[in-house]
């Protein structure tokens, strides 16, 4: 989640969105907000197809993230892995930047995922679903990228202590911080376990085609270096909080699909809830620090009950950490 104030700023008479989106072809009076979470996303058309402009402030997500991520995409889809791409521009480059008076934004346009949203199928193919996790992991486990490197757990973990250090009061957090940090220090990061990951293969982000029984996959801007583990726990979160028979057998399909394609031990299907728990320690450090300096005197509407909504997250994580470990 991105801070409240870019948020307002970004979206302000979609001002970036539209200096942004002439570096692209693109037909004319199409560009529509679409989402703001971590990232700005807009939907456009050209030749009446439809393409999604995703643009980032530079403090938020430094230029040399970006173009590691995408180069990981681009690695998946040329070695066959169904996954949105991103497309020049006029001026033949993957990324473009505007420099507004609040800083520099930095945008890419995407193809549309081929499918329909997993979250709009009635019955989720789950072992499809842990089939194409694993078989990114399989093309993961090789890559070598030619540029620089995406962040890693460690980097997300220096960024939650860092953002914890300016909310002294958030005891619970800090203890859960150093269980995190050091279960995952003794964790061997052997080769066939651990590598960059996708980090949020939830249902949102991928999409299902049910002829080639295939899923297409977008939104890797959250990928991370971490145990292969991390991204089905990430996937599952829904299922592993649900325990309901259902989601009990959504879970074991999964896993069944992922062990039809590559190794998982179980000793880490076992610890899927403690690696839940990093994730949640995560999202709770970046949901603090996009609260932070969110007092605004000329506030849109919709800004006060975002707030609300995320402090009530915020207030729901914190119970999570007193759990015991």
């Amino acid at each position: 989640m991105m801070n409240l104030r870019n948020m307002v700023q970004g979206l302000e008479s979609d001002a970036v969105a539209l200096e942004l989106i002439a570096h692209w072809e693109h037909d004319q009076g199409t560009l529509k907000f679409w989402r703001a979470s971590s990232t700005f996303v807009y939907a456009v058309k050209h030749k009446r197809k439809t393409y999604f402009l995703r643009f980032a402030f530079e403090q938020e997500t430094p230029l040399e993230q970006i173009e590691a991520e995408l180069e990981f995409m681009q690695y998946l889809h040329r070695h066959g892995f169904p996954c949105v791409i991103p497309l020049p521009s006029v001026n033949g480059r993957f990324i473009e930047s505007v420099q507004l008076p609040q800083g520099r934004y930095y945008g890419v346009v995407f193809s549309k995922a081929d499918g329909v949203p997993m979250y709009e199928v009635d019955e989720l193919p789950c072992k499809a679903w842990g089939r194409s996790l694993a078989s990114l992991h399989g093309l993961s486990r090789t890559y070598e990228p030619a540029g620089g490197k995406r962040r890693s757990w460690r980097e997300a973990l220096l960024f939650a202590e860092s953002v914890l250090h300016r909310h002294p009061h958030e005891n619970e957090a800090m203890a859960e911080l150093a269980r995190v940090k050091a279960w995952l220090e003794s964790m061997p990061a052997a080769e066939e376990a651990y590598g960059l990951i996708h980090y949020d293969f939830q249902t949102d982000n991928v999409f299902w085609q049910e002829k080639s029984g295939q899923l297409s996959v977008i939104d890797f801007d959250d990928s991370m270096y971490h145990w292969f583990a991390m991204d089905i726990a990430a996937a599952l979160a829904d299922q592993l909080e649900d325990r309901s028979p259902e989601g009990e057998a959504q879970l074991q399909a999964f896993v069944r699909g992922y062990r039809s394609v590559r190794p998982l031990a179980e000793a880490m299907v076992q610890a899927f809830p403690r690696f839940r728990r990093f994730a949640e320690l995560y999202s709770f450090a970046r949901l603090l620090a996009s609260l932070e300096n969110s007092e605004l005197e000329e506030a849109p509407e919709w800004l006060d009950g975002l707030k609300t909504e995320l402090r009530q997250y915020c207030d729901e994580m914190r119970q999570g950490f007193a759990k015991p470990w």
